[in-house]
């Protein structure tokens, strides 16, 4: 069984399942990541302005 692994973007950090990063258009993505946040709000939440999150979703805290 093939089982699709979630893939990080090494860009913006931005967490899917393509082959390309849904945010940023990049090909640049990693299985091999670490840490999660999750946005919910962009407008309130503090942390995405300091990840500089563009649009609600998970993102990863470390690609390698």
């Amino acid at each position: 069984m093939d089982l699709a692994k979630e893939k990080a973007c090494k860009n913006c950090h931005f967490i899917s399942m393509g082959n390309i990063c849904p945010i940023c258009k990049s090909p640049n993505l990693s299985e091999d990541w670490s840490g999660l946040i999750v946005v919910v709000n962009l407008e309130k939440s503090e942390i995405a302005k300091k990840i500089g999150a563009k649009s609600p979703g998970k993102y990863a805290i470390r690609v390698r």
